[in-house]
């Protein structure tokens, strides 16, 4: 009875963990893609110089009216990456919570590995003439504007997001657009946002 017993047992902490081996494969076959791309971002150094067919990226320009962040080099338009904005997309931002994207002219200043949107550069808002803007009227003019992925949410697929102004301020792309940005712009490169 006993060897019964023991061997009822044994079979069902086999089952329960061959059902855990699937549903790890599972998990890690769909998450694997997003890691390793991430992972190998986080890598790439941003001191490297990366060109599209032998154009270096020199300058990031966004068009908020047309959605675009277009990389260029020596003044050229190379490629052109589709955006999401801030909620409110039309006019400057003013001040802090305004959900509204900065215009005017900025650097990419550094980057950092996000836990909520993959991969993040930080755009050296604000400048001189935003500070000065929201001092004169008594307000703050907000800051960590970055250009970053978009969120791994079950409930919310990828396309979802890109297919409105959905930041607090920020210019999101595509989690693959961004990991193709992070790897073709240095820091320290020009960023300037029209409107």
């Amino acid at each position: 009875m006993r060897e019964r017993c023991t061997t009822a047992v044994e079979a069902s902490l086999l089952a329960n963990a061959i059902w855990l081996k699937k549903r790890i494969a599972r998990l890690v076959s769909k998450l694997a893609p997003t890691v390793i791309g991430i992972l190998l971002a986080s890598t790439a150094s941003a001191s490297l110089t990366v060109t599209i067919d032998g154009h270096p990226i020199d300058k990031v320009l966004v068009l908020k009216s047309a959605h675009q962040l277009q990389l260029l080099s020596h003044g050229t338009q190379v490629k052109t990456f589709h955006v999401s904005l801030g909620k409110q997309p039309l006019g400057a931002k003013q001040n802090e919570g305004d959900d509204r994207t900065p215009e005017g002219i900025y650097r990419i200043d550094w980057r950092h590995v996000s836990d909520h949107y993959n991969l993040a550069l930080h755009i050296s808002y604000p400048n001189q003439d935003d500070e000065a803007r929201a001092k004169k009227a008594g307000v703050s003019p907000g800051a960590m504007i970055m250009i970053h992925g978009t969120p791994l949410d079950p409930d919310f697929p990828e396309w979802y997001f890109s297919s409105l102004d959905w930041t607090a301020g920020c210019i999101a792309m595509t989690n693959a657009d961004i990991r193709e940005v992070w790897n073709l712009v240095k820091d320290g490169t020009p960023i300037e946002i029209r409107p």
